[in-house]
């Protein structure tokens, strides 16, 4: 007897429950189809699609980098407060990372700008400025005549050769060889024009620039004269212009400052050594011809001397006075206008022989001292330097 046929399961109707309740499956895809969208955009791996159902990573918004390291930056906090706070609404919008670094910047920045203004408001700032700038000028300090500046005291280890290469700054209370009395720079040469032409502008300029620099000629020792630092042809092609104009000695080193000028000087001083100055280097420049031999040379100095002593004598007579100087000074005024009546007769002079007659009244009537009383009763030095030689 055959075995009987098992009876086929009755289908389910189309789309109805699976027996148990189960659903059933949904449809595939045919080979070579797009896969289904995801919830990122694709199936898990695909490009572009998050791995394995994590959420696509976020980047670091570069404007909160930057307000960090400018609030760190303590010459920056102004530009890291508007970073961080630009950054903010960024970080925001693109849903990226760095809102904890843009919040550090801003606390940063300000407490940084914040101490900025009060170091303006207080004067620290330019205190602490002052001491940096004065830490680099330590610094700048080399052993060269290059580097020197203004009012600084040096040691000339070269001992008064043209070309320094041996140069050290010292304290002027310490003995030293010389004191920079300022600088010009060389203009008007293409190229190297040679040491003679720097030579002479040099003599010209320091000249002036010493005589400004230490106006109470009666400081400077006796052998310390007014030279300069110059360029060479070699740093001149390195680009070099600058002279260096110094007071210096080639014998014994002196000590003290010899500044005198108006950031030392009371406006009384000052206008004292202005007025009596012109006299005193005025009689250093007598030709060295006779009148016998030059004339109007002679003639002609005499003018420029006797004009120098009757402008002291205006600016004496017409400057107000310390009660305490007054009577030195009114002293000082008589010798003056004695000197110019006997400087006349030695200007007008129609000769040489009549330049000769009046030649030794003039010089007996100028104040050997130029006033060394009224100096002393404004403060300044009392007595001219002791030694041979004459001022520079």
């Amino acid at each position: 007897m055959e075995p009987s046929q098992p009876t086929p399961p009755t289908p389910p109707p189309a789309g109805g429950p699976q027996p148990g309740g189960w659903p059933a499956p949904g449809p595939y895809t045919s080979p070579g189809m797009p896969y289904a969208a995801g919830p990122y955009g694709g199936p898990p791996g695909a490009p572009g699609a998050a791995p394995y159902g994590r959420p696509p990573r976020r980047s670091t918004n570069g404007l909160a980098i930057a307000s960090l390291v400018s609030g760190i930056v303590c010459c920056l906090p102004p530009l890291g407060l508007v970073l961080g706070l630009v950054a903010l609404p960024q970080i925001r919008k693109k849903e990226q990372t760095g809102r904890g670094l843009a919040i550090a910047g801003i606390a940063l920045s300000a407490a940084s700008s914040l101490l900025l203004v009060v170091g303006l408001a207080s004067g620290g700032f330019s205190s602490a400025w002052k001491g940096f700038q004065k830490g680099m000028d330590e610094a700048a300090r080399s052993e060269g005549a290059y580097s020197l500046r203004t009012g600084q005291c040096f040691i000339d280890g070269n001992k008064g050769e043209k070309y320094a290469t041996d140069v050290k700054v010292v304290d002027c209370a310490r003995p030293h060889d010389g004191e920079v009395t300022g600088d010009f720079k060389v203009t008007g040469f293409d190229k190297w024009p040679g040491d003679g032409p720097i030579d002479r502008i040099a003599e010209t300029r320091c000249e002036a620039i010493s005589s400004s620099y230490a106006l109470d000629t009666w400081k400077i020792p006796r052998d310390v004269w007014t030279s300069s630092y110059q360029p060479t042809g070699q740093s001149w092609r390195r680009g070099d212009r600058m002279v260096t104009c110094v007071l210096a000695t080639e014998k014994t080193p002196f000590s003290g400052s010899l500044r005198s000028d108006s950031t030392s000087l009371s406006p009384d001083q000052e206008h004292f050594l202005l007025s009596l100055n012109p006299i005193e280097r005025l009689s250093y420049e007598e030709p060295e011809d006779d009148p016998d031999e030059d004339f109007e040379a002679n003639r002609k100095w005499a003018g420029e001397l006797l004009a120098a002593i009757d402008s002291a004598r205006a600016g004496l007579r017409d400057h107000d006075w310390p009660d305490t100087s007054k009577a030195a000074l009114a002293a000082l005024g008589k010798e003056l206008d004695t000197a110019s009546k006997h400087w006349g007769e030695l200007a007008t002079a129609t000769d040489a022989d009549a330049y000769w007659e009046a030649y030794d009244a003039a010089w007996e009537a100028l104040p050997e001292d130029l006033g060394a009383d009224a100096r002393t009763a404004l403060g300044l030095t009392g007595a001219p330097p002791a030694g041979e030689g004459t001022q520079a």
